[in-house]
């Protein structure tokens, strides 16, 4: 049931379908009301370091250890960030690394979320077919709800 307080969420990569869930996971906290506040975590999935070896002389720093990475960060929760502001919504954004699908589903159970919100990806059939798609993997082995956002 909506009404009560629920823990949200939402799939973050900066893509205009992810802007569209972020206002839609918001929007879910909201009906919640001032009596159950519901929180909102904005999760950002970034791939997989590849692991070092001895021929790695000068491994690549993480994105997050990248001079450039807190304007990164921040154009990447604006919509987010701004939407839960302006509706009073609890919100915690985090970055992970790994396989998408795989790492929404183990924060949301870590998190012990009641729905995850995910844009469509607008992949074509064959497309999907071919390379699968985050939203259908998250949907098909998540613990809880997902509410996939077109």
């Amino acid at each position: 049931m909506l009404t009560l307080s629920k823990q949200i969420l939402v799939a973050i990569d900066g893509s205009p379908q992810s802007d569209k869930a972020a206002e839609e996971a918001v929007r879910l906290a909201s009906i919640s009301g001032s009596k159950f506040k519901s929180r909102v975590f904005a999760v950002l999935v970034l791939p997989n370091m590849k692991s070092s070896s001895f021929t790695d002389f000068f491994p690549a720093k993480p994105p997050t250890e990248m001079p450039d990475w807190q304007k990164k960060r921040d154009r990447l929760f604006y919509v987010v960030e701004k939407v839960a502001a302006k509706a009073d919504v609890a919100l915690e954004s985090l970055v992970v690394y790994g396989d998408p699908a795989e790492e929404l589903i183990l924060v949301a159970e870590e998190k012990e979320c009641d729905v995850i919100v995910i844009g469509s990806s607008g992949k074509g059939r064959m497309k999907r077919t071919l390379l699968g798609s985050v939203s259908t993997k998250v949907a098909l082995h998540a613990h809880c709800s997902v509410y996939i956002v077109r």
